[in-house]
This record gives C-alpha cells, sequence and structure tokens, in this order.
C-alpha cells in the first residue's frame, strides 16, 4: 500500500471523527490565538487532518490520489530506500509551512479557525509539476489542456489575488506556500530537479 493511500485513510478516517465530535475539532483545528496563548503548535500539523465537510474532505484526498503516488515513483527513483521519508517530509512540512502566514498574521483573531489538507496536498502536486512541467493540467470543471508549468503560474497568482481580496472563507494564502514549499523542498533535496524542469520545458518548443 503506498504511503498516499495511508495518507488519505488517516486523514478520511480523522475527519469524519471530527465531523461528528465537536471537542475533537476544537483541540485541533487551527486557531492561531490559542496556538500563540497556550504554546498549542501541534495545531499547525493536526488541522491538516481535519475537514469541514465532506466536499472539502474529497476534493483534497482525490487531488492527492492524483499526483501523489506518481510524485511517490519519483521519489523512489532519486532517493531510494529514503523516498517515504521524503515523501512524508514533503506532505507534513507543506500543511505547517502553509499554515504560519496565518499563524502569525491571525495570531490576535480569537474567532479565526482554519483547517484541511491543502497545504501539504499543494507541495505535492507542485513536486509533480516540478517532475512533469508539461504534463497536461486544468481547473476543474476545464479539461487538462494547460501544459503543468503554466498551470502552476496561473495557480499562484490566482491564489495571491484571491488572499489579497478575501472573497471567500478559502484559504488561498496556505494554497500559494504549500505550493511553493513543494517547489523549495524539491530544489534544496534533489538540485537537479532544476535542470530537469528548464530543460523539459525548453525542448517542448522544440
Amino acid at each position: 500500500m503506498s504511503l498516499t493511500v495511508i495518507i488519505i485513510a488517516i486523514t478520511v478516517v480523522v475527519s469524519i471523527a471530527a465531523f461528528n465530535n465537536g471537542r475533537l475539532m476544537h483541540q485541533y483545528i487551527l486557531n492561531p490565538y490559542t496556538v500563540h496563548r497556550r504554546n498549542e503548535w501541534w495545531r499547525l500539523l493536526t488541522s491538516g487532518f481535519l475537514h469541514g465537510d465532506f466536499g472539502h474532505l474529497f476534493f483534497n484526498m482525490f487531488s492527492l490520489y492524483l499526483f501523489g503516488e506518481g510524485v511517490e515513483a519519483y521519489f523512489r527513483q532519486i532517493f531510494g530506500n529514503k523516498a517515504d521519508f521524503f515523501y512524508i517530509l514533503l506532505y507534513l512540512l507543506g500543511i505547517i509551512v502553509a499554515n504560519l502566514p496565518d499563524t502569525f498574521t491571525k495570531k490576535n483573531n480569537s474567532g479565526y479557525n482554519a483547517l484541511g489538507a491543502s497545504g501539504g496536498v499543494a507541495s505535492v502536486v507542485f513536486a509533480f509539476i516540478m517532475f512533469q512541467p508539461t504534463a497536461k493540467m486544468g481547473f476543474i470543471p476545464l479539461p487538462p489542456i494547460i501544459p503543468a508549468w503554466i498551470f502552476g503560474i496561473l495557480y499562484l497568482l490566482y491564489s495571491r489575488y484571491m488572499a489579497q481580496k478575501q472573497y471567500d472563507n478559502i484559504g488561498h494564502t496556505a494554497h500559494m506556500w504549500g505550493a511553493l514549499w513543494g517547489v523549495v523542498f524539491l530544489i534544496l533535496t534533489y538540485p537537479p530537479i532544476v535542470q530537469h524542469f528548464i530543460q523539459t520545458i525548453a525542448d517542448s518548443f522544440r
């Protein structure tokens, strides 16, 4: 069984349990005010295993399933027997890094809460883009017709715009930072990915 499937299974079980258990949700959701006042820093990670509803849960886990096993396969090629360790590190730190900005900017807002695996999922998706920058991707419900590297740029621009406008209750800041972490993580752990990324894009224009 792949790590991706294991992560999905754990997240689904914890999320569904929290749907019917307000105490569980309250204890592990990200609340920056509580994090700073009570030093409950674990919330930066545990909130990534909670979701607001079944739709939120399905979208995140479906996205993780689509790209996660592909990234695992690449990690096995470049990291060998350390692949599982690096994959877990990518995903879990993606959740934490994505939660850091709001944890500090919202620290005086006792009513602000955040949850969801979006940061970790975005880090995996963007790691996939680094490996396959010319693969076709798309924005739901549109078909996948955009080269992955262009999709990545549009995704970051959209997330930044929506984070500034705050039109909805979606954590666009977490999406953006989780995505950037996926890129940074690969560059730090496997520097040849930069040349691979650039060369693959260049070859697509020939």
